[in-house]
Order: structure tokens, then sequence, then C-alpha cells
């Protein structure tokens, strides 16, 4: 049996596009964008390359097999910034739909993992 891993070159990427805002609910969508990335259920992806028509990004962006913007807050910044930039196919989580409120939610595992479970279900749906 060998340890070499595949190439997934042909495969569409799943991204994900947090909220990295400076409140607390910024912070837990961020660290649970790299917590999905590193557990394998998508690739973490930069907002403000949408937000800044960067070419390669967009491409990218428009090749993916999903696309989940996770927002913080009601002010929906992660889903703004991809409708603006033409986007409409995405999933959507708003962590006040959690029940986390800007202010006053803890940067707790226990609130990452719950960004990542609903994450995982949103990301994993036809």
């Amino acid at each position: 049996m060998s340890d070499q891993k595949s190439c997934a070159c042909s495969v569409a990427p799943k991204l994900i596009f947090p909220c990295s805002g400076a409140a607390d609910v910024g912070a837990i969508a961020d660290l649970a964008a790299r917590k999905l990335a590193r557990e394998g259920d998508g690739k973490m992806f930069c907002l403000a390359g949408i937000g800044g028509r960067i070419s390669g990004i967009m491409k990218t962006t428009e090749s993916a097999e999903k696309i989940l913007a996770i927002d913080g807050c009601p002010l929906n910044c992660a889903k703004n910034c991809l409708e603006q930039a033409g986007f409409t196919k995405f999933e959507h989580l708003n962590l006040t739909d959690l029940g986390l409120i800007k202010g006053q939610s803890a940067v707790s595992e226990e609130n990452i993992q719950k960004v990542v479970d609903d994450s995982k279900t949103k990301l994993s749906s036809n």
C-alpha cells in the first residue's frame, strides 16, 4: 500500500469565505473556517480578494464546486461581498442564527464547533 497522496487537481474546490471582522463573532467565523480547512471540508479563501476583484481569486471562485459564506453578524458582509461580485449560488451561515450575538459571544472551542458543525452540513448538502 502506497503512502502517496493522489492529486485532486481536477476536482473543483469547496471554498469558505468567513467574516473575519473585529468583533468576537468575526473571530469565531474566522477560526471555524480555519478548522474546516484543516479538517479537509473545504478551502478557506480570501474575501478581500473578492472585494478587490482579484482575477485569480475571482476565477477560482467561479469554478468552485460549492461556496460557503460565514457571517458573524446581521450586517452580512461576506454574503454582500460575494453578491456584489456577481456570485449568487452559495450557501450562507449567519452566526446569529446559531444564537451567537455580536459583543456577547465567547471565542471558545464550543462556539467554534457550533459553527463548524453547521458549516459541514451546508458544505455537504446538494
